[in-house]
């Protein structure tokens, strides 16, 4: 007999006033890493909130909802509202999205929230800073909003003009960024595929000979 596939119900999501949330000590990220509140406060000024909460109802002692929720996943984003709240440039009324949770272990959530999120590979912010380059945000905008120096900006719109091949390569760990970044020095994408073809065969493909190869015009 076939076994019946068991289908997951969602946590339900709901909107839910700023101040009737509180930040959870089951919260399992205590030391600061990344994007700091200031700069995750700016973000959602000029974005909005782009996730949801995590977050579970607040009950009395006989286990009666007191019309408090706590924040044990999305710690973060909930002290970058409350700077916003404190700096009056939102209300603490002001509504957040959140996804109400209410069986499993709070700590257990947080830190599958921490745990499951995974960084973005340097390929795809190369790619994004060329699309936004593309609608006509300059190098200095892309740079102010997502909190980067605009020599950096620069750099990777450079990286992502290399071939698109080679990007490839560089996907699939088949160069390291190093190798990648010696090919900029050109732009033309036929010179550079006959270089990575010429230097991987032979084995002379430091960054530094990679460069030399690709700035010399005669094959």
């Amino acid at each position: 007999m076939t076994k019946a596939v068991q289908k997951i119900t969602l946590s339900p999501s709901r909107d839910i006033p700023f101040n009737k949330l509180v930040l959870s000590q089951s919260n399992v990220r205590h030391v600061k890493a990344g994007v700091s509140i200031e700069q995750l406060a700016e973000s959602i000024v000029q974005r909005t909130l782009l996730q949801s909460l995590n977050v579970r109802a607040v009950v009395d002692a006989e286990g009666n909802e007191t019309g408090m929720f706590e924040v044990p996943a999305g710690g973060r984003r909930y002290r970058a509202l409350e700077l916003l709240v404190k700096q009056k440039r939102m209300a603490k009324t002001q509504a957040v999205p959140c996804v109400v949770r209410e069986g499993g272990i709070a700590e257990d959530d947080s830190l599958a929230e921490n745990d499951e999120r995974v960084g973005l590979h340097p390929l795809d912010q190369f790619r994004a800073f060329q699309a936004l380059s593309a609608v006509g945000m300059s190098e200095e905008d892309i740079a102010a909003r997502h909190f980067v120096a605009p020599a950096a900006v620069k750099q990777r719109l450079r990286l992502a003009s290399v071939s698109p091949k080679l990007h490839d390569v560089y996907a699939e760990d088949g160069m390291t960024l190093e190798q990648l970044m010696a090919f900029s020095v050109t732009a033309d994408h036929v010179r550079q595929e006959q270089v990575w073809e010429n230097v991987s065969r032979s084995g002379y493909d430091e960054p530094y000979q990679i460069c030399h190869s690709a700035c010399n015009i005669d094959p």
